[in-house]
């Protein structure tokens, strides 16, 4: 009687378990897909704005409540310890609240990430042939969008009360690409805050925490010189008011060189520190 040797059974076949569908390794998707995937997860995120228009809320009016605020509450004062009146504090203030926006709007970064894990929705994007990256990145580009509309409505806002260019054009898209670039690197950090914490709420608390003592301890709402001179010396090493400074040379006048550098030296470093670790606890998150 002869035999006949059967070949192994493949996998997945009766009485075996079914192995789980690969999923494509994200280095071996081109740029041009990324680029795609990146475009289609924007969209995404934009008819999620399109579906609850108050989430923009905070960026049309953030921007006129802080200039009024600001101006009519501590113009007077202010703007005379820099030797002028209100109009000069206006003229002072706008540039810094544009470094301001950025911190404020990455904000909501971090919670979106966070509401999204909640939901599941980050699961189901963890299982498609798509790069990491490119789901995190996607979040950056809306925000941005959403940042460059709050700057908007600022100049606007500042313009309408007789704010004065001191430069030029081309010195305003300036200021309002460094900005941008700063605003983008801010943004990671609350991506990663919005992974390793449990909550949207926990997010925003933190966000706060790390929010208020920078912003304050800056040269944005008022020069340091009128400043104890422990919080000077936090002032000079803290890099909003260095991007404070920098747009407000780019659209005042005066010395920017150092400012610009130091600025995206800080955006850069940012970046090369906290995208690869978002990108880590995205895959890694339970």
């Amino acid at each position: 009687m002869s035999t006949t040797t059967l070949p192994p059974a493949p996998a997945g076949s009766a009485g075996t378990a079914p192995s789980k569908p690969a999923v494509a390794d994200e280095g071996r998707i081109g740029l041009r897909a990324n680029m795609r995937h990146i475009g289609a997860l924007a969209r995404r995120n934009l008819l999620q704005i399109k579906k609850d228009p108050e989430s923009m809320f905070d960026v049309l009016l953030m921007p006129i409540i802080f200039t009024l605020l600001f101006v009519y509450v501590f113009g007077g004062s202010v703007g005379g310890s820099l030797g002028g009146n209100r109009q000069d504090y206006l003229n002072y203030l706008v540039p810094g609240l544009m470094a301001m926006m950025g911190m404020n709007i990455a904000m909501a970064v971090g919670t979106g990430v966070n509401d999204d894990f909640r939901k599941g929705v980050m699961d189901r994007f963890r299982t498609m042939p798509i790069a990491r990256s490119s789901v995190l990145i996607a979040k950056i580009v809306v925000e941005l969008g959403r940042m460059m509309v709050a700057i908007a409505i600022l100049l606007a806002m500042g313009f309408a009360l007789g704010m004065a260019l001191g430069t030029s054009v081309l010195g305003l898209l300036a200021a309002v690409a460094l900005s941008a670039v700063f605003g983008a690197a801010i943004m990671w950090i609350f991506i990663v805050l919005g992974l390793a914490m449990k909550t949207a709420q926990a997010v925003q608390g933190m966000g706060m925490l790390v929010l208020m003592p920078l912003q304050f301890g800056s040269s944005i709402f008022a020069p340091p010189k009128t400043m104890p001179g422990w919080l000077q010396t936090f002032t000079d090493y803290n890099p909003l008011s260095n991007l404070a400074d920098a747009v407000r040379g780019l659209m005042m006048g005066g010395p920017v060189a150092n400012s610009v550098w130091v600025t995206l030296a800080w955006a850069a470093g940012i970046t090369l520190v906290m995208a690869p670790l978002a990108v880590s606890k995205f895959r890694k998150k339970a």
